[in-house]
């Protein structure tokens, strides 16, 4: 159903990094998420994970129902942000919803000429709520928008440059796109993650570039 490529980073002279990223499917969709643990180093780490395992153990749900299970798990920890997505292949849609500081953008894939940039094409940004996973939630609002053959997520923490869907270059393959991304726009005062997924519309096993 979908392509992905990823890079992670941990902030300059840490040894573990405080972002983390699902992937995970399930009948007829897959969830895809990324997250950014409170601060950096170990205490961020530590929450991540319970995040990453507790998408990973309940990634059938609804978007909602995932999130409040997040908050409930990460109580004692020092909490996320975090932005998830759903596809689902049958009704060629994707739910997203947002809490804190990553940054989700979708990009159309096959509008216009070929080889239209990939900044000329049609594009629609994640409206991120306000909140931290484990701490404060708002109430929770998912949107569910129709997604086509082609079409790319990117997902990015807050240790990315918010400008990193300026001059993106049309043609690369998921993997080849983090990558890229992470090159120009890695701050390095902070954990940098980048996920990029693209929607192939079918439901063959996961391609990882």
């Amino acid at each position: 159903m979908i392509e992905w490529g990823v890079v992670s980073l941990p902030k300059p002279g840490e040894t573990q990094s405080g972002d983390g990223y699902v992937v995970k499917a399930f009948p007829d969709g897959v969830l895809v998420a990324v997250m950014d643990g409170l601060g950096h180093g170990e205490g961020a780490a530590a929450a991540t994970k319970v995040a990453v395992a507790t998408l990973e153990s309940y990634a059938h749900e609804p978007l909602i129902t995932l999130v409040q299970r997040c908050h409930r798990e990460l109580k004692d920890t020092r909490g996320v942000a975090m932005s998830l997505a759903s596809f689902n292949s049958r009704e060629h849609a994707m739910t997203w919803i947002g809490i804190g500081n990553v940054e989700g953008l979708l990009i159309r894939g096959h509008s216009g000429p070929m080889g239209r940039r990939a900044e000329d094409r049609p594009r629609e940004r994640l409206l991120v709520l306000g909140g931290v996973v484990g701490y404060r939630i708002p109430t929770l609002r998912g949107r569910v928008v129709p997604v086509s053959h082609g079409d790319s997520l990117i997902l990015a923490t807050d240790g990315i440059h918010p400008d990193f869907a300026e001059r993106l270059p049309s043609g690369l393959n998921p993997q080849a796109l983090a990558d890229h991304v992470n090159a120009h726009h890695f701050k390095g005062t902070d954990d940098g993650l980048v996920l990029d997924v693209r929607y192939v519309g079918c439901t063959h096993a996961l391609d990882s570039f």
